[in-house]
């Protein structure tokens, strides 16, 4: 999974329109600080039935990159073998995704905003350059979250899941990393407790 880095000098932003639906240009609530998510965060996690609060902070542990003086998830983001890339472009990322399955197992590979694994989760997405479909790529997160949540817990458990199935010290770390950005999303540490209310709807 992808940890933020900077992005390269020649990175631009994409239409506005993506800008605000999907890279993580928020509104904010004055009196926290508290941030909302983004629609297309909003939508998926609608869809699956999880907190988009908790969608959007795992986006931006994900993909995050640091442009123009703020964190924002990136949807053209590679983790080839542990190495991170970010692209300008689809098309760019979609390139350097074919020629990294060509010399890199499947399994170490992670794309997008959820840093979906190209290996593991082929099964969601049977052409690999969808998944820098930045609305399927967060589609396939929200449902990947879901299904590491059990009904009643918390979800920060669901969280460490998310980035190790099996739990154990790495996810407890990875945890710790998304609750970062949960805070900062939230607008305070207290409101994470409100997490536990939000249902799933799994039937």
């Amino acid at each position: 999974m992808a940890a933020p880095v900077k992005p390269p000098r020649a990175l631009r932003l994409p239409p506005v329109l993506a800008i605000a639906a999907l890279a993580g240009i928020c509104t904010a609530d004055t009196a926290w600080g508290q941030e909302t998510p983004p629609p297309a965060y909003q939508i998926a996690a609608a869809q699956a039935g999880v907190p988009s609060t908790v969608l959007y902070a795992i986006a931006l542990q994900e993909s995050g990159t640091r442009l123009r003086g703020r964190l924002i998830p990136w949807p053209w983001t590679l983790n080839v073998a542990g190495a991170s890339q970010r692209h300008a472009t689809r098309s760019d990322a979609c390139l350097a995704l074919r020629q990294a399955l060509r010399n890199t197992p499947a399994q170490r590979i992670d794309v997008g905003l959820g840093q979906i694994n190209a290996g593991y989760h082929a099964r969601r997405a049977p052409q690999p350059c969808a998944l820098l479909d930045p609305y399927r790529n967060l589609a396939i997160a929200a449902e990947i979250l879901r299904e590491q949540h059990t009904p009643g817990e918390d979800w920060l458990k669901a969280i460490g899941r998310y980035h190790r199935p099996a739990g154990g010290l790495p996810a407890l770390r990875y945890r710790g990393r998304v609750q970062h950005h949960l805070v900062r999303v939230l607008g305070r540490p207290q409101a994470i407790a409100t997490l536990n209310g939000h249902r799933d709807s799994r039937r």
